[in-house]
């Protein structure tokens, strides 16, 4: 029996050492490089691609099956002379006795030099599509086409149920200076992967697999370049269909055309989850930097098969967006307030697919507002904004554009052109000249619109504020709603109370046109009227105060402030209760003009004072940017002023011809020499007011040629009443009342 094991392990020494021979034979003996030709048909028949091997072949039998290709590439046999891909070398090895087990077991595999080119024509056909497929048999492709019959017809292989599939088990994977090109011909785009570095730990299924990879990846339309360094564990389970990238970081830096040149670093990290038997991904514990900005949050997504639905969370930390944009070669436009866009922060919860995101529960904080509500984008294609957003406070001011250097040399010409005139303007009994009429233009000529913006916004907005300011007013619980679509802008309303009052404006813009069209309505009710008037200063008096009560209906065209009043039209009504005439001493005027007729000097100097008044009204009719005014009334006590005359928006101007009348000698005068006695009662003292819309009533001086038309009434009155005192001295009781009626009508005329 020893005898027996003995022989019978001499005998299997033996064997192995035959097979060990004929391996070592086979290998020296036999060289692979003899039948490349072989090789290349063999491929051509059983794979259906073109092999081309311009280098050796190097190869072991036993342990391990070896390979070794070098220059190798591999075509179409539609198109065999464009290779799609090629490599300089690719080594590996399989240990021979596993594979009896359906069992892949590799040693290191590497690959240098990897050159895969893909392409899809102007026809949407891409050549990896043509991958292992046979040429057409040319004896089948001229063949008359027949109804195969049913009892015939081949029925494909169904697999087995109980096929195992292939155990992978490789001990690392590494592949060096690889590039991959995807060219779009229908599209004219081009992306590449240059420089791929990928190196893996040992590949066992269903167990973390530590992975480093990293790219310069470019894109053509438009040019855009990054570099890329991925590292993370790769666990994947093939018939769960299941893939996990865990401690997954992504980072890099990019540039190019969307980024002006500028240069954005970025950063991502999380855990990142494919499960395409349920047709969902994930990423969690989500964080994202590009530059200065951080965020947190994590994503979901479903229908992996269908459109893919994107659900999750955002929470982005504060940072300074001007400088963000500025450093991603986007700048904001320059704002009123430099600060402005400062300091913004957001947490929101996400709805997507990829063609519409909407921010759902957003929190916003923006400098020193915060906003809740709604932002999306409906359709990316057709810029499809929807905005519902609920805010504390909102200083809008801050936010408007900066004034050009042309602006604001426009500005501080008509203010220099305003001191001059204040000058020389004497609130008083008005002895001065007549201020001359402003010339400098009163508004910049800086664009208002973003018009190509607007011609493509699709746009729904319902903003409300606790406190909103706009034109430095402080609008309390304002509401603004307002949609847009095909470059019509319109304002359903915007309305809230200001001092005390209220107010609502509704219009429409329309960029339609080449020059944009602006149509507004407007209803301001019992709001002080002095904070509407423009002034150089929060410390400078306006020339008049009260309670304004206005109605409008006005229109203009063009694209900056100058433009709009050039070509303002429309009508409006207003009225200001409970006013005051600002350092305007209407009395003093009526004064100086009583004197005059008087044929006396005043004793007094003239003093400033206000002129309070129950009532201003009149209505406005505008024709390219002059507003004409036929029917002043003011009611002052003892007092009515009757006006008519222009405003000149184009430069704040104004020129009127103001009457005062006298309804009564109700008023106890400061000076003797303008006692009203009866013959003054109902006479009308004429003023002429001219000058800056800012000088108010500092404007008015007395109209010498209208008060000398006066004066001659007067003194035509004071005529006839002494021929008649004579008539009727004269006449007495001998003749009839209608007689005397009628002598004294003569003189009448």
């Amino acid at each position: 029996m020893k005898a027996f094991g003995k022989i019978l392990g001499l005998g299997l020494l033996g064997l192995l050492l035959i097979i060990v021979a004929l391996g070592f034979a086979l290998t020296h003996l036999f060289d692979p490089n003899d039948y490349k030709e072989e090789i290349r048909q063999l491929a051509r028949d059983k794979a259906h691609v073109e092999l081309t091997l311009n280098g050796d072949i190097g190869w072991s039998l036993f342990p391990w099956l070896g390979l070794e290709l070098h220059e190798a590439s591999i075509a179409t046999l539609k198109n065999p002379k464009v290779p799609f891909a090629d490599l300089q070398m690719l080594g590996l090895s399989v240990r021979v006795l596993p594979l009896l087990r359906r069992e892949v077991q590799m040693s290191d595999v590497r690959v240098e030099g990897l050159n895969l080119t893909l392409t899809r024509d102007a026809n949407g056909h891409g050549n990896w599509e043509d991958i292992g497929k046979p040429l057409p048999d040319p004896a089948i492709a001229n063949a008359p086409t027949s109804t195969p019959d049913a009892s015939s017809a081949t029925e494909p292989a169904k697999p087995e149920s109980g096929e195992r599939s292939v155990k992978l088990d490789i001990d690392s994977l590494t592949v060096n200076n690889a590039r991959v090109l995807y060219t779009d011909e229908k599209a004219g785009q081009t992306y590449g992967a240059e420089s791929i570095q990928l190196s893996t730990g040992p590949v066992h299924e269903g167990v973390n697999i530590p992975l480093k990879a990293s790219a310069f990846l470019s894109a053509s339309q438009p040019n855009l370049k990054a570099r890329t360094e991925l590292t993370g564990e790769l666990r994947f389970d093939r018939r769960l269909k299941r893939y996990n990238l865990e401690d997954m970081r992504l980072s890099g830096e990019t540039s190019g055309e969307p980024l002006a040149g500028k240069t954005m670093t970025f950063a991502a990290q999380g855990q990142v989850l494919v499960d395409l038997a349920a047709n969902v991904a994930s990423w969690s514990g989500l964080k994202v930097s590009a530059n200065q900005l951080r965020a947190l949050g994590e994503l979901n997504v479903r229908d992996l098969d269908k459109t893919p639905q994107v659900s999750g969370g955002l929470s982005i930390a504060q940072f300074d967006l001007r400088t963000f944009l500025d450093g991603i070669g986007h700048p904001l436009p320059a704002t009123a307030d430099a600060a402005a866009f400062k300091k913004l922060e957001l947490v929101t919860r996400l709805q997507g697919t990829p063609n519409s995101i909407a921010l759902e529960d957003l929190a916003v904080k923006l400098d020193d507002s915060t906003f809740t509500g709604r932002v999306a984008v409906e359709d990316f294609a057709k810029q499809a904004l929807r905005v519902r957003l609920k805010g504390d406070k909102f200083d809008a001011d801050r936010y408007l554009p900066a004034k050009s250097e042309e602006a604001k040399g426009a500005t501080a010409a008509r203010q220099a052109e305003v001191k001059q005139q204040e000058a020389t303007a004497v609130a008083g009994a008005g002895s001065t000249p007549l201020p001359d009429a402003p010339t400098q233009v009163a508004w910049s000529s800086d664009k208002l619109l973003p018009v190509d913006r607007l011609r493509a916004l699709d746009l729904q907005a319902d903003l409300s504020f606790g406190a909103l300011t706009l034109d430095r007013l402080p609008i309390s619980d304002a509401q603004l709603t307002a949609s847009g679509q095909g470059g019509l802008v319109t304002l359903q309303t915007l309305r809230g109370a200001l001092y005390n009052g209220t107010f609502e404006a509704k219009g429409t813009v329309d960029v339609r046109p080449a020059v944009p069209q602006i149509g507004v309505n407007t209803k301001i009710n019992r709001v002080p009227v002095e904070h509407f008037i423009k002034r150089e200063s929060p410390e400078q008096a306006p020339p008049v105060k009260g309670l304004l009560t206005l109605n409008s209906d006005l229109t203009a065209t063009g694209n900056s402030q100058k433009a709009l009043v050039d070509t303002l039209n429309g009508n409006a009504s207003f009225t200001i209760n409970d006013g005051v005439l600002v350092n305007a001493n209407l009395e003093q005027q009526l004064c100086q003009a009583i004197a005059t007729l008087n044929r006396k000097q005043l004793s007094g100097e003239p003093r400033g004072k206000d002129t309070p008044f129950q009532e201003l009204r009149g209505s406005l009719v505008m024709r390219n940017g002059v507003a004409s005014n036929p029917d002043l009334k003011v009611r002052i006590p003892g007092l009515t002023v009757n006006g008519h005359g222009d405003l000149d928006l184009r430069v704040l101007g104004m020129d009127y011809n103001v009457g005062v009348v006298v309804e009564g000698d109700q008023r106890a005068m400061p000076d003797p020499a303008c006692q009203v006695n009866e013959r003054y009662v109902g006479v009308e003292v004429p003023l002429r007011c001219r000058g800056p819309l800012e000088l108010g009533a500092k404007a008015c001086r007395l109209d010498q040629d209208g008060l000398g038309k006066v004066a001659a009434k007067l003194a035509g009155n004071r005529l006839k009443d002494k021929i008649d005192e004579k008539l009727e001295e004269k006449l007495g009781d001998k003749v009839s009342p209608e007689l005397k009626d009628a002598l004294k009508g003569l003189f009448k005329r």
